[in-house]
């Protein structure tokens, strides 16, 4: 049975970049059955209900500015599965959610920047759902817990954020192309508490972390980019154990780590 996945999907501009984080995408999907779809939760994808993208041919969206020109010249032409989007819709409106069925919603980078590395042929229908960034670490453990279900219909589930996504920080750094910076203990200390609790299986601590873990105002100055992480984890079903594949930074503070859930 497939994992469900949290990556760090980092700058936008790892599609074209060689780092340690995009050697690792590329790898990624020669050590997993080959799924018959894809559910992507993604920090790009925000709402007050729960969204769910049913179009059959979603647009490549290049949800941000000021890159290399030949980032916007990338297509990711990966079909949707509006059948699919539907089902889960239905399951999620089952377990008490807010959720419809959206169109018009076209890839954002949070999804098509670390599929297109994973999964360059683009040939594996993807829908993706949405995070409320107004609610907190419990109530995304629980949209993914809804989602549970897929893994037994060999639907790959992947929560597409970032383990530390200071933006301040990482622009001073990208405006001088330091993608080698030293990481600062904060970024260190952050990393590593949330590493041990997701390894440990402690998710009541991991719930509270906003309050537990060392600088997380530091590292999350807003939730978005790390409730994916809990998409992630509930949707693996409860009690499923961590496994980490991967970790680096990127621009120092980008920490681009990557954990299976199973």
């Amino acid at each position: 049975m497939l994992p469900t996945l949290f990556l760090s999907h980092g700058s936008p501009d790892i599609a074209l970049a060689q780092t340690k984080a995009t050697a690792f995408l590329r790898e990624l999907a020669a050590g997993l059955p080959r799924p018959k779809a894809i559910v992507v939760a993604s920090a790009h994808f925000e709402s007050d209900k729960v969204l769910v993208s049913g179009d059959a041919a979603p647009e490549t969206v290049y949800d941000f500015g000021g890159f290399d020109e030949k980032l916007y010249q990338i297509r990711y032409p990966a079909p949707g599965h509006p059948s699919l989007a539907a089902e889960i819709a239905g399951d999620l409106r089952k377990a008490g959610f807010d959720a419809f069925v959206a169109t018009g919603r076209g890839y954002d980078h949070g999804t098509w920047v670390p599929l297109s590395l994973i999964y360059p042929e683009a040939d594996i229908p993807v829908v993706q759902v949405s995070i409320d960034p107004a609610l907190d670490a419990r109530h995304h453990l629980a949209l993914g817990r809804a989602l549970a279900g897929l893994r037994a219909q060999d639907i790959l589930v992947v929560g597409s954020g970032s383990f530390t996504h200071n933006l301040r920080e990482a622009f001073a750094r990208l405006r001088v192309g330091d993608r080698t910076a030293e990481t600062p203990a904060w970024v260190s200390a952050f990393s590593a508490w949330m590493s041990d609790r997701i390894l440990a299986g402690d998710t009541a601590a991991l719930v509270d972390y906003r309050r537990q873990a060392p600088y997380a105002a530091e590292n999350h100055p807003t939730d978005e980019h790390l409730m994916p992480l809990y998409v992630a984890l509930g949707a693996a079903g409860v009690g499923a154990t961590a496994r980490r594949l991967h970790t680096s930074q990127d621009f120092g503070v980008l920490a681009m780590d990557a954990f299976a859930f199973a």
